[in-house]
């Protein structure tokens, strides 16, 4: 999508990543969720720079997408970074937030939706995520469903993540994302993974093997002019993933004291997350910045070959 005139002066670019813009690197978008409310500081913000490392050594560049000081910033300094993951006050940032939260100057972590609106607008292909959101648990009665599927549906940057954050309803998510015609596809195994635990139990649309076959599949619906994303779900590592049905009752346990506690919106991940960390006894976190370094790889990965199917111009202004 063209970058609309409008837009321009509300995105700025981290040195590092004009640097590679200028040289014709490719570019992999990285959420700031994940470092103001995923995790807490300071294991946050050392995976953030570890998962950046990771990019980097694939021969991509990291662009961290944070909102500060009513700019949406397209990758970070070490400095930014530190805030983010530091301070606290970073405000969580989906696509309904996102104007209010620039428009105010506030300090604001992008979540998946958010990401992918600034990786689009930043001419940036693949984003790298730990677990998109999806259809909650009974979403029947809550009408609970991320905003990252509609994101998914309309917004065309691939998203290479662990599958669908464990929490949620992985079914239905799926059938969600197949009635908004986005493409699913599975790293490596049939069946889509499931955050913290490699199998989910439900089949992807296409097992692939190789990046650049992954490539071709992603250059190709946007070749025909199918707007929306790509999900590439890698899973996570066998020596970290954790059991399905062990995993399953701690979220039971966790989402039964979210309930009582009278915990809803966009507070229910967050505290999820908290008490599976605690409820496991900090294998769930292991899990997590294990399956997040190993996205980073294949994010990069994909990069690449889809800056060669373009000659070298990911990531360019568009």
């Amino acid at each position: 999508m063209p970058l609309p005139d409008t837009a321009r002066p509300w995105l700025v670019d981290s040195p590092a990543v004009a640097a590679a813009r200028a040289a014709g690197r490719p570019l992999v978008a990285l959420e700031s969720t994940i470092v103001a409310h995923g995790m807490p500081y300071p294991e946050n913000v050392r995976t953030a720079r570890e998962v950046e490392a990771v990019i980097r050594a694939h021969g991509a560049e990291p662009a961290t997408i944070a909102v500060m000081d009513g700019r949406l910033r397209i990758g970070l300094a070490d400095d930014e970074l530190e805030l983010l993951g530091r301070s606290g006050q970073a405000q969580k940032v989906s696509r309904r937030d996102l104007p209010a939260v620039l428009a105010s100057g506030e300090m604001g972590a992008t979540t998946v939706s958010a990401t992918m609106i600034g990786a689009q607008l930043a001419g940036i292909e693949v984003f790298v995520t730990g677990g998109i959101g999806g259809v909650h648990r009974q979403a029947q009665q809550t009408m609970d469903i991320s905003a990252d599927l509609q994101e998914l549906a309309r917004t065309s940057v691939a998203v290479v993540c662990a599958g669908a954050k464990s929490i949620l309803d992985i079914g239905l998510t799926l059938e969600y994302l197949e009635t908004h015609g986005v493409p699913v596809i599975s790293v490596g195994q049939e069946n889509f993974p499931a955050f913290y635990t490699r199998d989910s139990g439900y089949k992807a649309d296409r097992r692939v093997d190789d990046p650049a076959d992954m490539a071709r599949i992603v250059r190709t619906k946007w070749d025909l002019g199918l707007e929306g994303g790509v999900v590439v779900g890698v899973p996570v590592p066998e020596s970290d993933a954790m059991a399905r049905d062990e995993i399953d009752a701690i979220i039971e346990q966790a989402l039964s004291e979210a309930q009582s506690r009278g915990i809803a919106g966009k507070e229910v991940t967050p505290f999820l997350l908290a008490r599976i960390k605690a409820l496991t006894g900090g294998r769930s976190l292991a899990a997590n910045i294990a399956l997040v370094k190993n996205n980073a790889a294949m994010g990069a990965k994909l990069a690449m070959e889809l800056g060669r199917g373009r000659g070298g111009k990911t990531g360019m202004w568009v």
